[in-house]
Parts: structure tokens; sequence; C-alpha cells
């Protein structure tokens, strides 16, 4: 059964996403990031500027060969049905994404504003309803940087 983890409480989720894929690309881990087209866009110019020494290789799903896929550890896409691997999904969209079961993990950021709040309990009822075992990171109680 897939993971699930929220961040919640996260001010900028743009950056904090930023974060967590620098963490997650130095420790191996490939990742899918799945949000509406000018989200994805925003996301992608973040990622080219964010730190000139950590670069995140990243690529958008829709431009990429079968082979270039393979190699890409972190993927930017409107649809998770294209992925080639199973590995984490990080979800910036407002929405459950289709087909997330079969990740292993999915993170869920959400920000600390009233509509984010509201999309994310809405996410979150839905997990817990159907028997997923959600864990918690209260960005707000900690103020940690992942």
């Amino acid at each position: 059964m897939t993971e699930i983890a929220f961040h919640v409480n996260v001010t900028d989720r743009l950056d904090y996403s930023c974060r967590l894929l620098r963490k997650a690309y130095f420790s191996g881990a490939r990742v899918a990031v799945i949000a509406e087209p000018d989200v994805l866009t925003e996301l992608d110019h973040l990622l080219w500027r964010f730190s000139p020494t950590e670069f995140v290789p990243h690529v958008f799903l829709t431009d990429m060969s079968a082979q270039d896929m393979a190699l890409s550890p972190v993927l930017l896409t409107e649809t998770l049905a294209l992925c080639d691997h199973q590995d984490v999904v990080l979800n910036l969209g407002q929405g459950v994404p289709a087909e997330f079961e079969g990740f292993e993990r999915l993170i869920e950021i959400v920000a600390d504003e009233h509509d984010a709040m509201i999309a994310g309990r809405l996410r979150w009822k839905h997990y817990a309803t159907r028997g997923y075992a959600l864990k918690k990171h209260d960005r707000a109680a900690t103020g940690v940087a992942p």
C-alpha cells in the first residue's frame, strides 16, 4: 500500500518543493511531480535557479523519449499514466492524483492558505477513508526546511 505523507502549513510550497526534490535527488530517489501546467512551469523555472551548486535534473514528461525518461530523476507531469517508475509522487495539484496507488510513496504539499488547507483536508479524508496510514509533517510546528 502506498505510504502517504502530508507536509502542511508550508509557507512557500514551490520553494519547499525545490528543497524536497533536492533532498530526494541526492538520496537517489526518482520523483514524479504532478500538478497543473502553470504550476509545473513555475516549478521548472525555480528549479533552474534554485541552487547553482546543487542542480536537480528534471524534465517535462511530455518532452521526453522513453530513453530520456529512464535517465531523469524528476519528471514534471500532468498525469501519472506515462511515468516509467513507481517510486515517489509529489502532488502539487488540488485533487487526488489518478493512479497514485502504483507508487511506493505519495507526498502531499499543503500551503498555509485557506483554500489550500481545505483542499488538503479533503484529500486527507479521501485517503483515510480508504484505509491509508497517513503521516503529517507540520512545518509551522518545526519551522525547518526538509
